[in-house]
């Protein structure tokens, strides 16, 4: 076990110096996060704009169970995956089990319906107020989910914002899926998890102020844009 402050010390050296294992697994965090927020936003943002615009039988009930997977353990996204991808599951003959492209479709499915619902959420009020004027216009669906999403884009990027920064602290799923391989599938969270259950604080205080520095940046960014489209809007 190493000694607390040698170990803040030598995580200080680990990042000004950009230690190459280091440098590797923010990479890799960063590749398997932004494109799971990516591809949860290409799936998220139009679901959340169709059930802002729609009105069916059912709608409710699929707002709820929506709402419901915001809260979806990330063990239990992780193993559906798995069982999914293993050599028994389905799609086992893709031999996507333990890499990177498997912790990406865990972190898609975790994070699709936070994007969703909290888009329905901006979306459905900004079509309280402009669907007369869709009507009006004769707009169709598609072109008022259009519309919508244009209008909110600044809002909606806070929204991508928030679905990155909870991709990027997984570490349930991309545990699961990925095996946390050296060199192949190990993320900032699991290896954390990892020096940390070693007692090689060093890497692991130095991820975890990668991953700090990077919250803060996520936070920075969500009130930037915020702060420009106040500005846009009083302008």
């Amino acid at each position: 076990m190493q000694d607390f402050g040698a170990a803040f010390g030598l995580a200080f050296e680990l990042v000004l110096r950009a230690d190459g294992d280091l440098v590797e697994i923010v990479l890799l965090s960063l590749r398997v996060s932004l494109s799971a927020a990516l591809l949860a936003c290409a799936i998220g943002l139009p679901l959340g704009a169709f059930l802002a615009v729609s009105r069916f039988r059912g709608r409710g009930t699929a707002i709820v169970v929506l709402n419901a997977l915001m809260g979806l353990p990330p063990v239990v996204v992780g193993l559906l995956v798995y069982l999914h991808l293993s050599r028994a599951g389905p799609l086992g003959f893709l031999g996507l089990l333990y890499t990177p492209t498997a912790m990406i479709i865990a972190q898609t499915l975790l994070i699709t319906p936070i994007i969703a619902a909290l888009s329905r959420q901006v979306l459905d009020d900004l079509n309280a107020e402009y669907s007369d004027q869709f009507k009006a216009f004769g707009l169709s669906r598609l072109q008022a989910m259009r519309a919508l999403i244009w209008d909110a884009r600044y809002a909606l990027t806070t929204v991508a914002l928030a679905g990155f920064g909870r991709a990027i602290a997984e570490v349930g799923a991309v545990m699961i899926v990925g095996g946390n391989i050296d060199h192949v599938t190990r993320v900032m969270t699991t290896a954390i998890a990892l020096e940390t259950s070693r007692g090689e604080l060093a890497l692991a205080l130095a991820l975890g102020l990668v991953l700090m520095l990077l919250a803060l940046g996520i936070n920075a960014a969500v009130q930037g844009v915020r702060l420009s489209a106040e500005r846009r809007a009083y302008a």
